[in-house]
């Protein structure tokens, strides 16, 4: 597969070779699924709670006698049947992130690309950066490059001002080719790498 680089002003400058062995064929929606699940968990806080008897606020203070009042036995007022009693077995603060095989999350990366590059949702450009770190001139180079919302940026080191120039801008994402997902790929309408990525990412999910 032969993809064609543009500049910064979206003229033609080359072309880059997309190798078939590694983005090419069906691509595997199961372990996209997958890949999408883990990377869920891993961001997801966790930081739910809940009070159990202990801590609750409330006397450990029997409230009447046991027996001879007519009224069913109870001990404190922080008994989880009550109203203002504790909570049994409640959630707690707890991290939901699991081990994901590496080949599955590569295998996951290579599909969700390969299915970008079939349906020519892909943009190869020589490089990505701008002048000063201000989201005008991103959306500026944005335009230039008729790129529309839910857009990824992927280059191998983001340029820093390029990363302060974007992040205001909510759909739109850059990414290193080192933390790059498959969810990423997934979430986004289209994809702007540069040359330097696809050969990177070529490399490193060839194996």
């Amino acid at each position: 597969m032969t993809l064609d680089v543009v500049d910064l002003r979206n003229e033609k400058i080359g072309s880059v070779e997309v190798s078939d062995a590694v983005f090419g064929g069906r691509p595997n929606r199961g372990v996209i699924w997958e890949s999408v699940v883990h990377q869920s968990a891993v961001e997801r806080r966790g930081t739910h709670a809940t009070k159990t008897r202990g801590q609750v606020s409330g006397t450990g203070k029997k409230p009447w006698r046991q027996k001879g009042t007519g009224r069913a036995r109870v001990g404190e007022s922080r008994n989880p049947l009550w109203r203002t009693g504790g909570a049994v077995f409640g959630p707690q603060p707890r991290s939901y992130a699991y081990r994901l095989p590496k080949k599955v999350v590569r295998g996951a990366l290579r599909a969700a690309l390969t299915e970008k590059f079939a349906g020519g949702d892909v943009l190869v450009v020589d490089r990505l950066g701008v002048d000063e770190p201000r989201t005008r001139l991103a959306v500026e180079l944005l335009d230039r490059l008729d790129v529309a919302s839910k857009a990824l940026l992927v280059d191998v080191q983001p340029d820093g001002k390029l990363a302060l120039a974007v992040r205001n801008l909510g759909d739109v994402r850059l990414v290193a080719t080192g933390r790059l997902g498959a969810r990423d790929v997934v979430d986004a309408r289209q994809v702007v790498i540069t040359r330097a990525a696809v050969e990177k990412l070529t490399q490193v999910l060839a194996s």
